[in-house]
């Protein structure tokens, strides 16, 4: 017979309740003030690279074409050309696309999923 899970806050609880604070003299307290600051992750400077010459790169692209009115002109007639339920299919992946990137993105945020990719190098 197996026996039901405990959740999270019972577990936490009892574990609080079994293991007592030691004293350690203020050790803790004086290691956590003598860890240097938390650096600014460089990640969000890439995210700032990245969109910046994707917009400058985008910017290129409209100059390029004359500043889009072939996109505009001939766009627009290959649009208004295609059967509705075509279009509505391509609007349905592009859902689905955008949908699975958020739901990669939020699970990746978890942090027992980072934990985990961290320990795989991912």
């Amino acid at each position: 017979m197996m026996k039901p899970m405990i959740d999270d806050e019972t577990l936490d609880r009892q574990l609080r309740d079994a293991a007592p604070y030691i004293d350690d003299g203020g050790f803790t307290a004086r290691v956590l003030a003598n860890l240097p600051a938390a650096r600014r992750r460089p990640s969000q400077l890439r995210a700032i690279i990245l969109i910046s010459l994707t917009l400058l790169g985008c910017a290129i692209a409209y100059l390029l074409s004359g500043g889009g009115r072939f996109l505009v002109s001939e766009g627009v007639m290959e649009l208004s050309s295609f059967p509705v339920w075509m279009l509505f299919v391509f609007a349905f992946g592009c859902g689905l696309v955008v949908g699975a990137v958020a739901v990669i993105f939020a699970i990746r945020k978890t942090p027992e999923v980072h934990d985990d990719l961290a320990r795989l190098g991912f």
